[in-house]
């Protein structure tokens, strides 16, 4: 293999790995924050270097001229778009450190939109490009008039983006915005540079230069993808309530399972095959399916066995002790679930040692016995004697009760009662019959200490996760805006997670555990309909949600307009629970165009829902 020819496929190998990466990021950006103006953005300039790269990576491979040819476009295709969404993305940049359009920026990204359309137009109708010339060292489409003026508007363009870029980086005042907008100015280099399709404006320099053209194509690809990472770096954190730690951490891991996975499979696959066809006279072999199977499963081993040194690192762990404990905390915790399962294996060894049909473990719940776990058929326990807790408590030894022989079981530090182990009293206790139950009932008493310390913890735990997110709200809007930090939450978007609370909530709106087991509980509204109304959880939710539709309902008569379209989405949907299909019907939408209502209608929902906890709150203040 010549020089020549490495660069090539070298060259390849880059611009498929930077086409992965791109659409790797786009579907992140779609997976985890696409309500933020700056990401959507963002995601639509990931959507055109993901079609630009690809193409490219494509057509070079492909061995069919007119499949060649078909590819080609695609890569023109996404250096249309990008000019566009470059200017939309540096509008929403922009806006975020307090310079929001007054109308006239936001114009222009729609008319660039539309000449990206235009464009588009002229590519679909071979008016853009000249004739495809397969048999260059770099197939490419010649130049016409009008891919000249496609060139000055994407020069100009890209030029008006920059400029929106350096007025938000100047805007950023504190230290570490100003950090992260310098990264995200660096990287956006990359697109600007390494999407244009220079191929077809320097097509001759390919054959009179080749080991120029491949050495400064490989060189600009190599650059094109580190900045697109530092660029998607920087990105990452707008908008996100998550701590700086998580976003890194999960970022990381996104890029290692995805682009760096199928980047390397595709890298080595790529040289199997080639090493085939020159070895073996065959590029196809048994080998090249070997090695991308081989490959990606080595990659992704690699990453779970090195996780645990570089995540404390990215996480902060390290230097924190708490996130340490926090981090390992599921691996150590016994839910009720872990404890059931454990607890039934000692039982069932208990009966298996004593030869007895049945065994039980009750836990001292409200001054009673509550069955926990039993394996085998016995009769239900019989009511607790007030005497019975008091005997269980003060001694180790067996007791006798309806028919059962009982074994305390105490807290391993406390000594506090935990609750009884029983079986059968008929059951022959010999001594070794004896010292396997003292073993048994200590691993039970131990497994019930460890699952009391994980509900003390569960409890501890459960005032981060309520839905009273006004801190991480904040800090997501005022990362480059430090105005915004003075918002009150009603000016700040709602969350995430109370969106997707609130259409669970919905969803089982007449009976399920997304309602009675809601997050939406712990909302001041909600707690305060519990208490006027003296309503179980389950009702309280169901009827604030009722409140917030009904907030929602148009004046007059009910009818079937565009103006009463959200409120007879939920009506219909949620509080009478009819399916999908003859809703949309009844209301004359297309189930996609029906999803897409759906959406709205629960967004506003959460508005309405905001809007009744203020006044929750603010009631509560007075009081």
């Amino acid at each position: 293999m010549t020089f020549t020819a490495f660069l090539r496929a070298l060259n390849q190998v880059l611009a498929a790995g930077i086409g992965i990466t791109a659409l790797s990021l786009w579907l992140y950006a779609l997976t985890f924050n696409l309500r933020n103006r700056v990401t959507f953005a963002y995601s639509v300039v990931l959507l055109a270097v993901a079609l630009t790269f690809g193409g490219e990576s494509l057509g070079s491979a492909s061995a069919s001229p007119a499949l060649a040819d078909l590819w080609y476009r695609l890569q023109w295709l996404g250096a249309i778009l990008l000019p566009a969404a470059y200017v939309h993305f540096a509008d929403a940049l922009l806006a975020t450190t307090g310079r929001p359009s007054r109308g006239r920026r936001r114009l222009s990204v729609r008319l660039l939109y539309a000449a990206a359309g235009g464009f588009a137009a002229l590519l679909g109708s071979n008016r853009l490009l000249g004739p495809f010339i397969a048999d260059a060292p770099l197939p490419y489409h010649t130049a016409t008039r009008w891919t000249a003026l496609f060139a000055l508007y994407y020069l100009g363009t890209m030029a008006w983006a920059w400029v929106n870029f350096v007025r938000a980086y100047r805007r950023t005042v504190v230290r570490a915005s100003r950090r992260r907008m310098a990264y995200l100015l660096l990287g956006a280099l990359a697109p600007t540079l390494g999407a244009f399709p220079y191929a077809t404006f320097l097509g001759n320099l390919t054959a009179s230069a080749p080991h120029f053209f491949w050495l400064l194509a490989t060189l600009s690809n190599l650059f094109t993808t580190l900045l697109l990472v530092l660029m998607a770096y920087a990105v990452a954190f707008f908008g996100v309530a998550w701590p700086d730690r998580v976003v890194r951490v999960r970022l990381v891991h996104w890029l290692l399972r995805g682009p760096v996975a199928a980047s390397t499979a595709l890298a080595l696959t790529t040289a199997v095959r080639r090493m085939g066809a020159r070895y073996l006279g065959q590029p196809y072999t048994v080998l090249v399916p070997l090695t991308m199977v081989l490959s990606f499963l080595l990659v992704e081993h690699l990453i779970g066995a090195t996780a645990p040194l570089w995540e404390p690192l990215l996480g902060g762990w390290q230097s924190n002790s708490l996130l340490a404990a926090l981090h390992r905390l599921e691996d150590h915790l016994f839910t009720q679930e872990d404890v059931a399962q454990f607890l039934e294996a000692v039982l069932a060894a208990l009966c298996d040692q004593l030869r007895v049909p049945t065994a039980f473990i009750a836990v001292v719940e409200e001054g009673n016995l509550s069955l926990l776990v039993a394996v085998g058929e016995g009769p239900p326990l019989p009511e607790t004697p007030p005497h019975l807790l008091a005997e269980a408590a003060s001694q180790r030894g067996l007791l006798r009760w309806d028919g059962y022989l009982l074994t305390p079981l105490h807290h391993r530090e406390s000594g506090a009662l935990l609750g009884v182990l029983g079986f059968p009293s008929d059951a022959n206790l010999d001594a070794e019959a004896r010292a396997t139950l003292r073993a048994l009932a200590e691993r039970a008493a131990l497994a019930l200490t460890y699952h009391a310390r994980g509900r003390a913890a569960a409890h501890a735990l459960q005032a981060l996760t309520r839905p009273d997110d006004f801190i991480p709200r904040l800090r997501a809007v005022a990362r480059y805006d430090q105005q915004k930090v003075l918002a009150t939450p009603e000016e700040l978007p709602p969350s995430a997670e109370l969106a997707q609370w609130v259409k669970d909530a919905l969803s089982h709106y007449w009976g399920g555990p997304k309602l009675s087991r809601s997050p939406l509980t712990r909302l001041q509204v909600i707690q305060q309909a519990m208490e006027d109304g003296h309503e179980d959880a389950s009702q309280a939710v169901r009827s604030v949600l009722r409140d917030a539709v009904e907030r929602l309902r148009p004046e007059g008569e009910r009818r079937f307009t565009t103006e009463w379209l959200l409120y007879n989405i939920l009506e219909m949907k949620f509080l009478q629970g009819r399916k999908v299909r003859e809703v949309a019907q009844r209301l004359a939408l297309s189930e996609a165009n029906f999803y897409r209502k759906q959406r709205i209608a629960l967004e506003e929902v959460v508005r309405v829902l905001l809007e009744m906890e203020a006044e929750a709150r603010q009631e509560k203040h007075r009081q």
